[in-house]
This record gives structure tokens, sequence and C-alpha cells, in this order.
């Protein structure tokens, strides 16, 4: 069929559906051999550039054909049981997305594969424009598929898939910026306490701390990075092995706001006072722990809703043809309180 006998025969412009349907593909597969994108074979490419080049599609139109499909919903798959990292995820994109143009639904896997499947089949029932998925932890976790009708987004959790997106924290570098800032208030003998070292960001964390250190010309002190667990007790129990071990210590960075609490709780239990005697700095600036610590708990934050904010920019460029793959880091920032400075 020639191209304006292609576009005359229904009386309006081609869509990216059309290019689908005639190619014999997904609107997925369409979109990412117009795009060349990853995973679709040359044999695939070459069906769907014949069927836009029939149709007189080009790749301008991709966007318009996007945006006639869309429902004005995107979902967020989630596991993350108590809301911690999806709420501000969710707020943050809530945001980006503006009042009143999309309704973000948030499903809650509860770390179960198959109510994953579940909620992503519902999701994708109610023709959601994109997702946006959030992991528990922020280890990789395995992709949702390659081949959805709908772009996807990973937040906090990369996904394994590198044709995927993800948005990640950078805790390598926010950890050298709990270091540079217990320097800044003039600590010399700095110890590390970190949760579970099976975490990736325990591991992260400690790497940049002992790379900050490096650059600072300072060492370790209590000479080993105290891995153990996300609690207040293991903060507790490894402060207690580290004063026994060595009193020249003058701060601690706690890989978690939790373990600081515990960490300060000990010093106080020993006579020390923070941060006159030893400064305390947490990660995660979850704010239950840090406002209500005593003295206020200084903190690391992820930014989570800027997580959120650029996972939904994201996914409007994808829904708009700028399809991307790969992981971006987004920076962490500091928030000081009283545990590090006098005020």
């Amino acid at each position: 069929m020639a191209r304006h006998d292609a576009q005359r025969a229904n009386g309006r412009t081609a869509t990216l559906e059309d290019v689908a349907r005639l190619a014999g593909v997904s609107i997925a597969t369409a979109s990412k051999a117009l795009n060349g994108r990853a995973h679709v074979s040359p044999a695939t490419r070459a069906v769907v550039l014949e069927a836009a080049e029939r149709l007189s599609y080009s790749p301008n139109a991709l966007a318009q054909g996007l945006r006639a499909l869309r429902t004005g919903i995107v979902g967020l798959l989630t596991s993350d049981l108590e809301g911690r990292l999806s709420i501000p995820i969710l707020m943050g994109a809530e945001d980006a997305f503006g009042a009143g143009r999309t309704s973000v639904l948030l499903c809650d896997a509860r770390g179960d594969s198959i109510r994953e499947a579940h909620h992503l089949q519902t999701l994708l029932s109610r023709r959601v424009d994109g997702l946006i998925v959030v992991g528990a932890r922020p280890d990789p976790r395995p992709s949702v598929g390659r081949d959805l009708p709908v772009p996807v987004v990973y937040a906090y959790a990369p996904s394994e898939d590198p044709a995927d997106l993800s948005l990640v924290s950078d805790n390598v570098s926010g950890a050298r910026l709990a270091v540079q800032h217990l320097v800044e208030v003039g600590r010399r003998s700095i110890a590390h306490i970190t949760g579970d070292p099976t975490y990736g960001a325990a591991q992260d964390r400690a790497k940049g701390a002992l790379a900050e250190l490096a650059e600072q010309g300072l060492d370790l002190a209590g000479g080993r990075v105290y891995f153990g667990s996300w609690s207040e007790a293991w903060g507790r129990n490894a402060t207690k092995m580290l004063l026994s071990q060595t009193r020249e210590i003058d701060a601690v960075f706690a890989g978690s706001d939790q373990i600081a609490r515990g960490v300060i709780d000990t010093l106080h239990a020993a006579g020390l006072e923070v941060p006159g005697d030893i400064a305390v700095i947490g990660f995660d600036n979850w704010e239950i722990f840090t406002t209500s610590s005593r003295p206020p708990l200084s903190s690391i934050d992820m930014n989570l809703e800027v997580l959120g904010r650029v996972a939904a920019e994201r996914l409007s460029a994808a829904l708009s043809g700028d399809l991307r793959a790969g992981v971006e880091s987004l920076p962490c920032r500091l928030v000081p309180r009283e545990s590090t400075t006098s005020v």
C-alpha cells in the first residue's frame, strides 16, 4: 500500500498502534525498534521500520502515538511494607506529574513475587501509562519484564537488567559526605558501625567512608568496620565492643539512624557526652529516629522525594519517546543536627 493511500484509508494519521499492528508486534516492541533500543532483533526491527515506512510514520510521530494511548494513570509497584521508602517516592512522583494530570496507583507486593505478578497484571489491565517499581532494599532486583506494553522506571532498587532504567541513591558519596562533615567539625578519630554486610548499601557506605578517611589522611578508629544488623540493639552492642577496645575515638558514623540511636544510648550509659566527647551521625534521615533522639541526630538524607520526582520525569520522557537505559545515581544530602554540632 502506498504511503498516502495508507493514511487516507482510515482518514487519519498513522499512530504507533497502527505500526505495531501492521508489523505484528506489541506497541512496546514497535517503540523500542523505532528508538533503536536493545532487545529487538534485526529482523523485527526491519519489519517495524518497513511498517512505519508504509504508513508514512516518522519518529516525530512517536510521541503523538504514545500520547493518544494515555489514560493519565501510572502504577507504583512496591515491596516496602512500612511505606518508609514508597511514600516519599510516591509524593515526589505526584509532585512531578502535577495535580489533576496523572493519578498514581500504589500496589504493595509485600515482598511476594506471586503477589507482585498479580499486581503487575492488574495495573496493566487498567491500561496504566507506565510503572515505577520500588524495591524494599537497595540491591538489584529481578526485572518485571522486557516486553511490557508500557515504560518502566525502577527507583531505589535497580533492575538486574541493564536495558532497564534504574534510579538509585548514591550511598558511596553519601558516606563520604558524612565523614567530610565530621572532619569539618574537628573530628579525627572516626569509627564506622553499620548494618547487614549482605546489603549493597552497607558495603557502599563503608566503601565511601573508608575512601574519604583515606583522602583526609585518617585511619579508621577501631581498626575495622563493625558490620551487624540494622537495629538499635546492634548499635548498642557494637559500641560496647568498640569502647572496650579503645577510647581513642571522637566520632561514630553509623550506617543507619536506627544503629545511631543505639550508639548514642551506649555512649550516654558510659558517661560520654554527645557531641561533646563523641559526635554521632546516622544515615537515612528517618525522622522518627532523628528528631526523637537525644540530642537530635545528624543524618544523611537519601532524597527519596527527589528520587520520585526524577522517576516521574524519566517516565514522562519515555512516554514522549525518549527511552533510556542504565543506572542513574542521585546525590544524597547532609542534614546536620545537635549530635555532631553544638547549637
